[in-house]
């Protein structure tokens, strides 16, 4: 199954940029998934468990190192919806 997850990342830091721009880097190291980033949020693409586990392990490597930080997604699994609609 695959999965699409737009993340938007909050670090409650003063220097919020160097944060981001390194999560969005350490994801995109991952040749496995597909990175597209916006102004406003990262959208993550790729095999359901793959996704899942990268973006677990650079999650908690961001809270390890930042500190406090927000993650905010939405998650959709689009397989499931392309077959709906070949039904």
């Amino acid at each position: 199954m695959q999965v699409m997850v737009e993340l938007s990342l909050y670090p409650l830091v003063n220097e919020y940029i160097p944060p981001i721009q390194d999560f969005i880097d350490r994801l995109n190291s991952y040749s496995e998934i597909t990175v597209s980033t916006s102004s406003t949020s990262t959208q993550v693409t790729g095999d359901y468990s793959v996704v899942m586990k990268v973006l677990g392990e650079e999650m908690q490597r961001t809270h390890e190192e930042v500190g406090q930080a927000i993650f905010v997604a939405k998650f959709l699994n689009f397989d499931a919806m392309q077959s709906r609609k070949s039904s």
